[in-house]
């Protein structure tokens, strides 16, 4: 079964809205993603600004080596409740950050030669003190971009993530073991091949001198199509080659298609096309579809036009843009209907809001094997007060 198309659970049993993970098909991923490590040894992290469900680490961390953060608050979530190695990487780090990320990372990547320079001594005395031992890295920009939207593309021009060629100092690599990158998408191998490509003519005076690289994130693993034997080649070829332990960091590919949004109908208002009115928002509940933008899955759902009732599907906040987009049912939608939209495992849970004081999503995880809906957490007003002042 594919978690694109279709879902294993009775989406009438759902109160929503609801976030539903399928363990199911979360474990499928991690099997391939398990084939790529036995095929390569390469290491694997998982991304919490993507999918930071902490009820499902035990489960995660039984193929995946650790988790790549971005602030100290996902670096102690990955500390705490993941449990094996902690990245942490972000544009700047404070004093602050430092005093903190020092205590639960086990890698610390800086931006910036300033960064370095300013902090790797302070973090390294901090983490000994507590009989830790802290690695550096720094993130590189291999000013090469793959297309992608340029608000998700770090090789843009302009781009304040990564160091570039000419402003790398090679006599400043004291301490350093690690080179970072990130340019991909949601692409395939063929991207991540052309990348590595432009990071081997650009840094290879550098890569014999580290013990890692990561190759940062945006790589579709899991999705069907994913040429996984292009991967496994590329990540051999560079660990033979440059004597290095690869790390690769997708979020999307752990949660791919293993989750969805379920809300109800409560409103068919007519007009010059019906605009179906649900219990859940698109900017709080799930941003990236007007962020990408993209029209997200519907269950059952056709493009405009092709079944018989057409519509527009709409979230209940006040904002005019909160439209998921225009879809075609068998059968026109009514009160209470359930709308299931796929693959909302990644990029909701870490992003949603509560704009409006909309309601937030249940969080539900799905045991196939025993067909039960497990509700992991629910929200309440205080869920929203408390983020106030």
């Amino acid at each position: 079964m594919n978690g694109r198309y279709s879902c294993a659970f009775d989406p009438s049993q759902v109160a929503t809205p609801a976030y539903v993970l399928d363990e199911g098909l979360l474990r499928a991923n991690l099997a391939v993603l398990a084939q790529v490590k036995q095929a390569t040894g390469c290491k694997i992290l998982l991304a919490l600004k993507c999918f930071a469900m902490f009820r499902v680490f035990p489960l995660v961390a039984e193929v995946l080596d650790g988790v790549c953060c971005s602030s100290p608050h996902e670096a102690r979530l990955g500390r705490e409740e993941f449990g094996r190695e902690v990245h942490s990487f972000a544009a700047a780090f404070s004093e602050a950050d430092i005093d903190e990320l020092a205590l639960t990372s086990d890698h610390l990547v800086f931006n910036s030669f300033a960064q370095k320079k300013r902090f790797q001594q302070q973090a390294a005395d901090l983490a000994a003190q507590y009989g830790r031992r802290l690695e550096f890295g720094l993130r590189i920009n291999p000013e090469h971009s793959e297309g992608a939207n340029p608000l998700y593309d770090p090789c843009a021009p302009g781009s304040r993530l990564g160091i570039r060629r000419a402003d790398f100092l090679e006599d400043e690599l004291e301490g350093i073991s690690c080179l970072h990158w990130h340019n991909l998408c949601e692409q395939n191998a063929d991207c991540l091949e052309r990348t590595v490509a432009a990071v081997e003519q650009h840094f290879s005076t550098v890569l014999p001198r580290m013990r890692s690289v990561n190759f940062g994130g945006g790589h579709h693993i899991t999705r069907e199509d994913y040429d996984l034997e292009r991967l496994i080649a590329i990540i051999n070829r560079f660990q033979e080659r440059w004597g290095v332990q690869v790390y690769l960091e997708p979020g999307e590919a752990v949660a791919l298609n293993a989750g969805y949004l379920v809300a109800s109908v409560l409103d068919v208002q007519p007009g010059s096309m019906p605009n179906v009115i649900i219990d859940a928002s698109v900017p709080a509940h799930m941003p990236d579809v007007l962020e990408m933008p993209y029209r997200p899955h519907i269950i059952g759902s056709g493009e405009p036009g092709e079944k018989a009732f057409t519509c527009r599907i709409g979230g209940l906040s006040c904002l005019a843009g909160d439209v998921a987009g225009e879809y075609s049912f068998t059968a026109p939608l009514g009160l209470g209907d359930r709308v299931v939209f796929t693959d909302m495992a990644i990029y909701t849970m870490v992003k949603n809001n509560t704009f409006n004081g909309v309601q937030l999503p249940s969080i539900i995880l799905y045991h196939p094997g025993r067909d039960e809906l497990e509700l992991v957490r629910s929200f309440d007003y205080e869920d929203f007060k408390g983020r106030l002042s």
